[in-house]
């Protein structure tokens, strides 16, 4: 029998996928563990494997759609297998579709049909030779509720907005792939020059993104704490350290060990706020946030108290090669117990970060520089860096997180300690 794919839940925060580009057609044969298409997550871009052996009769949705969780993109079933039942089927369960039979009448040449979306959730066949022109909307406003919910909440005007349904009606999928853009033309009276914008659509990363942070500054009250380190030995052992090390060892990689070994020394720090207790993690799983293209992902370095700098530093460096390519899995970016912000290597001297939930803290690393310091009573040239701890006060009070930093000054300007 026919296997319907749906779009699978592929993070924790995900609530629809992005189809980045189908890998198979229509009409190709799957086994099991064949890569059908890449998806797009709000966390990074991911293969979706066939879990049935067949033929695929048709694909539901097409490269760079949006899809919700749960919702049909494809089926997989023996070839020439009749879908129509099925199709009618899943019809009947759909929310917001016109009360019209769907068209999956069978082509003369037998060939699976290619499907494209005519309500918000349910594909019907077309032709695959012929595309069927978009019926122009009439001045009377067709549009479904859901469709005219969505249209709201991001602002659209709904009557710019071309419909795909029947008679022209604006559906889900409508909204969702409607991308505004606007050029104010200069009138008569008007400034030579004229004002333009154009406004992007948010991708899905980008989007979670924001409502995370979010709910994150609103619901934990967030303080500040920030301390200038010396850097003067750290400055004076890398060169060395790189010579007996197969990889190159960065100041970020000296901070995220530093931090992993302070964590275990305080691990009222190490803890996250769960609705109405307090989670202290007997391990250290410490996020490094990666900036690419979409907005920001947070791969996490898992038991990295345990890691020497070599293993740290190779896997930091694997991990945000992922990130770019939009590679990584769930694995890799969900479970961090604490968060490292780094935009000491874009020139950034001090800065404070929004705490990546459910963690307790991050900590906003600044660029190294050279600065005049007292030391024995002289005024001295020295490499300095400053870090500032975000806290959810709920969960760590000041003085915990004062303590924290003071032990990660100590490691810090102590950097053989590290090593140990």
């Amino acid at each position: 029998m026919a296997e319907l794919i749906k779009m699978p839940k592929m993070s924790d925060t995900m609530q629809h996928g992005v189809i980045s580009r189908w890998l198979k057609q229509v009409g190709d044969t799957v086994a099991i563990g064949d890569i059908l298409a890449e998806v797009e997550t709000d966390k990074a871009t991911m293969e979706l494997e066939a879990y049935e052996d067949g033929t695929l009769l048709y694909i539901g949705v097409p490269d760079k759609a949006a899809v919700p969780i749960n919702d049909i993109i494809a089926i997989i079933g023996a070839p020439g297998e009749d879908i129509n039942a099925l199709l009618a089927q899943q019809a009947s369960k759909a929310e917001d579709t016109p009360s019209i039979p769907i068209d999956v009448s069978e082509k003369s040449n037998n060939s699976p049909p290619v499907v494209t979306y005519t309500t918000d959730s349910i594909p019907t066949t077309q032709d695959p030779q012929q595309f069927q022109e978009l019926p122009q909307p009439s001045e009377r406003l067709f549009a479904s509720p859901l469709a005219k919910k969505i249209a709201k909440e991001k602002g659209y005007d709904i009557t710019q907005i071309q419909g795909s349904g029947e008679a022209g009606r604006v559906i889900k999928k409508d909204v969702m792939h409607f991308a505004p853009s606007r050029l104010n033309e200069a009138s008569e009276f008007a400034d030579p020059f004229s004002e333009a914008y154009q406004d992007q659509s948010l991708s899905s990363m980008r989007q979670t993104m924001a409502k995370v942070l979010t709910e994150s500054k609103v619901a934990a009250p967030h303080f500040y704490l920030t301390m200038t380190m010396n850097m003067d030995k750290i400055v004076a052992l890398r060169p060395e350290l790189n010579m007996h090390s197969e990889t190159k060892i960065s100041i970020n990689d000296l901070v995220t060990r530093a931090v992993a070994l302070t964590l275990k020394k305080h691990p009222q720090v190490n803890t996250a706020w769960i609705e109405d207790k307090i989670r202290f993690y007997q391990h250290v799983h410490i996020g490094v946030a990666v900036a690419i293209e979409d907005g920001l992902i947070v791969p996490v370095v898992r038991f990295a108290d345990k890691k020497t700098l070599a293993e740290i530093s190779t896997e930091v460096k694997i991990l945000s090669t992922k990130a770019h390519q939009k590679k990584l899995t769930p694995q890799d970016y969900t479970g961090a117990t604490f968060t490292i912000s780094n935009l000491g290597m874009l020139g950034v001297e001090s800065f404070t970060s929004i705490i990546n939930p459910p963690a307790s803290c991050i900590l906003a690393v600044g660029a190294m520089q050279q600065m005049p310091i007292v030391k024995d009573n002289q005024i001295v040239v020295a490499y300095v860096m400053k870090v500032t701890l975000s806290c959810d006060h709920r969960v760590v009070d000041g003085a915990v997180g004062a303590s924290f930093l003071s032990t990660l000054k100590a490691l810090m300007e102590q950097p053989l300690s590290l090593l140990l």
